[in-house]
C-alpha cells in the first residue's frame, strides 16, 4: 500500500507525524504517548519505529511508555539527553525502515539544539524543530552561524520536498513575516490560505520547500528586502547571511 503520513495533534501546537501503510507505522517526535497510542488502535497498526529529532520534551516525552508497550527500533541523533535512541545516526547516515520500505536520509541541523538532526528523502522532510513553514526554530542552544548553515542544507533540497514540521505556528509565522516583506506576494498568498485553513480548522502543513523558499524569511537572508528590513531592525546588521538571520530571528523573538 502507498505510504500516508498523518498529523496527530498533542499538547497546543505540536504534531506527531504518523507514517503508516495500512499495516504497519512509524511515529515521529512522541512528545506525548495518549495520542499516538489511541491512533496506532483505532486503525489497527503495528509501531516498527520511532524517529526522534532533538532531545526537548515536547518532542520525546511519550517515549517511555510507547516503548514499553512496543520496544522498537529508535533512530535519532547522538546525543545523551536521548538515552532511548537505540539507533544513533549522525549527517550522512540513512534510517531504514522495512516495514514501510522507506529509507531516510540524516541531516545534521544544529541551531534550536546542538545536536538537532532532521530526515529526509526526494518527496519528504521530517523537519522538526529546525524549519517551521513561515519560520525556525528558536535558538535554545546553538548560534545564527549555526542556524543559517542548516537552512542552506534544507534549502538546497528539491522544490517537490514536503515539509513535515512539528508545530502549527504557520498563521503566527505570517504575522511577523509580513512585517519583514510586506510586499511579498508569495507570502501574502500563503498568508491568506493559512488563515483560511485555520478559521476551517484545518492544519496547514505539509508545505514544499519550494514555497518556503518564495515566503520563509528565514529563507531569504540573502534577498534585498530581507536585508533591508535586517538593517532597519538592527543598523549595522550588513549583508552576511548569518548576521541577517540573527537580526530577524532577534526580532521575531519579540515580535
Amino acid at each position: 500500500m502507498p505510504l500516508s503520513i498523518t498529523a496527530i495533534p498533542a499538547f497546543e501546537t505540536n504534531y506527531i507525524w504518523a507514517l503508516h501503510n495500512g499495516r504497519d507505522c512509524v511515529l515521529v517526535d512522541p512528545g506525548s504517548s495518549a495520542e499516538p497510542m489511541a491512533f496506532l488502535q483505532s486503525h489497527g497498526l503495528t509501531l516498527c519505529a520511532l524517529l526522534l529529532t532533538h532531545h526537548h520534551h515536547d518532542h520525546i516525552g511519550g517515549a517511555d511508555d510507547i516503548l514499553a508497550r512496543h520496544p522498537v527500533p529508535v533512530w535519532g541523533p547522538v546525543d545523551p539527553r536521548i538515552p532511548q535512541v537505540n539507533r544513533p545516526v549522525s549527517e550522512g547516515d540513512q534510517a531504514l525502515v522495512p516495514e514501510l520500505e522507506l529509507q531516510l536520509d540524516v541531516l545534521e541541523t544544529p541551531g534550536h539544539t546542538t545536536t538537532h538532526i532532521v530526515f529526509h528523502n526526494d518527496e519528504m522532510l521530517l523537519a522538526g524543530d529546525t524549519l517551521f513553514s513561515i519560520g525556525c526554530g528558536r535558538l535554545f542552544e546553538g548560534t545564527p552561524a549555526q542556524m543559517q548553515a542548516s537552512l542552506d542544507k534544507l534549502a538546497a533540497l528539491p522544490d517537490q520536498v514536503k515539509v513535515y514540521c512539528a508545530h502549527e505556528y504557520t498563521l503566527d509565522n505570517c504575522r511577523f513575516a509580513l512585517a519583514v516583506e510586506p510586499d511579498n506576494p508569495a507570502l501574502q498568498a500563503r498568508a491568506e490560505q493559512a488563515g483560511q485553513l485555520r478559521k476551517s480548522s484545518h492544519i496547514t502543513l505539509p508545505s514544499t520547500l519550494g514555497e518556503e523558499r518564495a515566503a520563509n524569511p528565514f529563507l531569504r537572508t540573502r534577498e534585498a528586502d530581507v536585508i533591508d528590513a535586517a538593517n532597519r531592525r538592527e543598523p549595522g546588521t550588513g549583508q552576511d547571511p548569518a548576521a541577517v538571520f540573527g537580526a530577524i530571528r532577534r526580532w521575531k523573538d519579540t515580535f
